[in-house]
């Protein structure tokens, strides 16, 4: 897997990834919330499926 996102990408994914999973625990408390879950991982490590399949890459190349 080579890494296919950025920096500014991965930042987004992670605060996303934190309200979408607070969901679970505060406010109405849904299910939905554990999507959030996606886009937390993916910013972990770096690399999208979905941009691998569209040929998007938002990281700099060496």
């Amino acid at each position: 897997m080579i890494k296919n996102m950025g920096s500014v990408d991965r930042v987004i994914r992670i605060v996303l990834g934190i309200v979408l999973l607070s969901l679970v625990f505060v406010g109405p408390q849904t299910p939905w919330g554990w999507i959030g879950v996606v886009p937390l991982l993916t910013a972990l490590v770096g690399w999208c499926p979905a941009y691998t399949l569209f040929g998007i890459k938002t990281c700099k190349t060496a």
